[in-house]
């Protein structure tokens, strides 16, 4: 009996001693180097509606006859990280979330301002991490995942007085006596980081002072340009797509043109603001920001894996085995229906490349990340290349261009090749330039080895 005992002690300080050694190690590591413990666990999440791209090197350029023997696009090997891809080009529906959101911010920040909780209700709330009283309003992006209140558009009680009148087009611009949002007035504050001036050894000691120098404030409109389908075409009848093409529900799901370089970025900070708005609110840590794709991540991801084809699907045709086009552009010297639309055509109409990706060729051409320069293959680093410049409201129109990549609806096939750069102002819309984003994809590759990153 008295044997049983002691060997019951023996095992109960045997197991007091172990937990000690355990609770001792995870708190104190004994003087070893053990790094900060309880930190969160991060699983990366592929985004909605997005395919992961994988790492990769490639020979990017021209994989076929250089047309207008322009040489922009010589061949040369670059490599480029994982990232994460919108499976199509950003839709008219989608966009009209953004225009919404900033609609509704304006309509609360308005609503904000009066004196009348009783009426128009308590716009504003407590900060999640501080419990600090915040007001409603687009500054606030990070704590709100949507408004949660009714907003009042057409009055409340009997009294005609509405706050929200200012918003919308004063009588005497109303075609048909419509009541209509001006879209004016649907402006949209935002801020980015510029890092390359702060990564600059010649602001380094001005960063050291205040580095909100390197934080830059922006405000810009919106609304798509509609009439870009009357602008952009002399002796052609187009007024129909710039009455309907954006707000009709018919052309949800075709791609969002009218939308310049500046709009498609802002649009891209809205969106990395609307994730981050949701994991702060579960506790979780940010993930990448959403962006607009350099030129080298759009041809890498345009290729699909295959090297020297000159379209996403491979081989050097525009029709397959059946005599059927491959995607929407212009073919036969104008004959715009024979691929089966006369504009734009919904998306993923046609067949994806080996990435997953609907419409890299044709349909709408889209803006990327980069500046236009005729050298930059050759000045370009071979590591994720990408040559950026932020451009000043006085700068020279030439250092306002843009990479435009894929071709679309309007031209001819040569656009269409993966390798063909061209481009266009990033203050211009045009009926046939459209986005998609990217977003780096925080690890090496998708599921593949205890450093990699798991994605669900």
């Amino acid at each position: 009996m008295l044997k049983r005992t002691m060997l019951k002690m023996k095992k109960l300080l045997l197991l007091l001693a172990l937990i000690s050694l355990i609770y001792s190690c995870r708190n104190t590591g004994q003087g070893q180097l053990i790094g900060v413990q309880n930190r969160p666990e991060y699983h990366e999440q592929r985004p909605f509606g997005m395919l992961f791209i994988p790492m990769g090197s490639y020979t990017m350029g021209n994989s076929d006859q250089d047309v207008p023997y322009s040489h922009i696009a010589p061949g040369r090997t670059v490599t480029v990280q994982s990232f994460y891809m919108d499976e199509t080009e950003i839709t008219n529906n989608e966009y009209r979330q953004f225009v919404h959101w900033v609609r509704d911010s304006i309509a609360h920040t308005i609503l904000g301002e009066l004196d009348e909780p009783d009426i128009y209700g308590q716009h504003y709330r407590a900060d999640r991490r501080t419990g600090e009283v915040i007001e409603y309003g687009q500054a606030n992006l990070y704590y709100l995942i949507n408004w949660g209140e009714e907003i009042p558009w057409d009055g409340v009680g009997d009294d005609d007085y509405n706050p929200l009148d200012e918003m919308f087009l004063p009588e005497h611009e109303r075609y048909f006596r419509m009541k209509q949002i001006d879209p004016r007035k649907l402006n949209f504050k935002y801020h980015w980081i510029d890092y390359r001036a702060a990564a600059s050894m010649a602001n380094r000691d001005q960063g050291m002072r205040d580095r909100s120098v390197f934080i830059k404030d922006d405000v810009i409109n919106v609304y798509p340009d509609t009439l870009a389908w009357v602008r952009d075409f002399t002796y052609s009848f187009n007024e129909p797509w710039t009455r309907n093409y954006f707000w009709h529900p018919a052309y949800d799901h075709y791609p969002v043109v009218g939308v310049t370089w500046m709009q498609a970025r802002a649009f891209s900070i809205w969106r990395t603001m609307l994730r981050d708005s949701y994991l702060v609110s579960r506790d979780r840590p940010f993930e990448a920001d959403f962006r607009l794709p350099s030129e080298s991540e759009w041809e890498w991801a345009a290729r699909g894996g295959l090297s020297h084809s000159p379209y996403p699907w491979g081989g050097p045709y525009t029709r397959n085995n059946y005599g059927c086009f491959l995607a929407n552009f212009k073919p036969l010297r104008g004959n715009y229906i024979d691929d089966g639309g006369s504009h734009t055509l919904i998306v993923a109409h046609y067949a994806p490349n080996d990435f997953g990706l609907y419409d890299m060729a044709g349909n709408v051409s889209e803006w990327t990340n980069s500046a236009f320069d005729e050298s930059a293959y050759t000045f370009g680093h071979d590591l994720n290349m990408d040559y950026s410049y932020e451009a000043k409201d006085d700068d020279p129109p030439a250092l306002k261009r843009k990479v435009v990549r894929g071709g679309s609806w309007k031209d001819i096939s040569y656009y269409l090749h993966v390798g063909t750069r061209t481009y266009e102002f990033q203050d211009t819309a045009k009926s046939y330039i459209g986005f998609r984003c990217v977003q780096t994809f925080l690890g090496r590759m998708a599921g593949d080895g205890p450093r990699a990153s798991a994605v669900y």
